[in-house]
């Protein structure tokens, strides 16, 4: 079965892409690697067929930015021999998604358009599951609905089945 993970975007590397006019345009294309300012989406245990929720943290409040099916990760190294010249195009596109050492690349079919006004309610954001083999866990630093501090949502983590049903409803409501 299908899982779904979060993925922490700075804010930073969010106004460059709305500076850059990525607002609105489907993700195809998404990065991995060694370190904690990118890490690495095979090591967190993604898979073909997964979901990937890339969520930036801005003013207390936790946004959901797109989503994208994975169909194939593929070593970085050997980008440019594997993807056909259409892929390769959309690797050179979504270049500001490469901050740091680059190990690996997601590849999926258009996913939701990207937006950066996407607020997860305050109910949801209190509920907001995550799982792994140790158990599972819920946000921490949630204070009257508002995120204080985005240190348990830095990495890779896969969401309970009913939190990502949830984001993905969000993400569904938003791009309609």
């Amino acid at each position: 079965m299908p899982n779904s993970y979060t993925t922490l975007w700075t804010n930073g590397l969010c106004r460059e892409l709305e500076r850059s006019g990525y607002a609105g345009r489907r993700l195809t294309m998404m990065f991995g690697g060694p370190h904690q300012s990118l890490p690495s989406f095979e090591r967190a245990g993604v898979r073909p067929g997964d979901t990937i929720h890339p969520v930036r943290v801005f003013r207390t409040r936790l946004h959901v930015l797109g989503a994208m099916e994975v169909s194939r990760i593929i070593p970085y190294e050997t980008a440019g021999s594997e993807l056909h010249d259409d892929d390769y195009t959309k690797l050179l596109d979504w270049r500001p998604l490469k901050a740091g050492c680059v190990t690996e690349v997601l590849l999926g079919p258009p996913g939701a358009p990207l937006t950066f006004d996407t607020v997860v309610a305050p109910d949801l954001l209190e509920r907001l599951t995550f799982t792994s083999r140790r158990g599972e866990r819920t946000l921490k630093y949630v204070e009257e609905g508002r995120l204080i501090r985005s240190v348990s949502l830095q990495g890779i983590y896969r969401l309970a089945a009913d939190s990502a049903a949830e984001l993905h409803e969000l993400v569904l409501d938003h791009s309609r």
